[in-house]
């Protein structure tokens, strides 16, 4: 599992979450307090924080932890990953990974290569999904919280 956040003009490096499964604490610890407070500190006042619907980023610590810190959280429906623009970041560092020419072949070759093309992304991709909250969430509620085609 990998993780990685994304913003206008900027990017969090990805994380690689190792040895078993992310409890909701191991989220808190690897990645919320390493992570968010970078985008916080470099958005100010207009950071809106945004999961998905992971069980892990649904636990009460994980709530506790966003609320210390005064997060505004971004609240959307349930299985909705068409409204995450980061899905469309992974479909992209998925096919750049698959399209190397020497794909993966362990654990270890597929983190290397997860993490260069991840640098390698342009950043005017996360720009434009970023950019695109706004229609995704109009669209989300013209069609009453149905499917968008993003």
């Amino acid at each position: 599992m990998v993780w990685a956040g994304i913003m206008i003009n900027g990017r969090t490096r990805l994380h690689v979450v190792a040895n078993g499964t992310i409890t909701g604490q191991r989220y808190i610890d690897e990645v919320l307090l390493p992570h968010f407070r970078l985008f916080l500190g470099a958005v100010g006042d207009k950071f809106v924080f945004m999961n998905d619907n992971a069980t892990c980023h649904r636990t009460l610590a994980v709530q506790d932890c966003l609320d210390s810190e005064g997060i505004q959280r971004l609240v959307w429906p349930a299985r909705s990953p068409d409204l995450n623009p980061i899905e469309n970041v992974w479909d992209a560092l998925g096919r750049q990974v698959a399209g190397r020419n020497y794909p993966p072949t362990n654990e270890n070759t597929l983190i290397r290569a997860l993490t260069e093309e991840w640098d390698k992304l342009p950043q005017k991709l996360m720009d434009n999904v970023v950019q695109s909250m706004v229609r995704r969430v109009e669209c989300c509620i013209a069609l009453h919280s149905g499917h968008i085609p993003y």
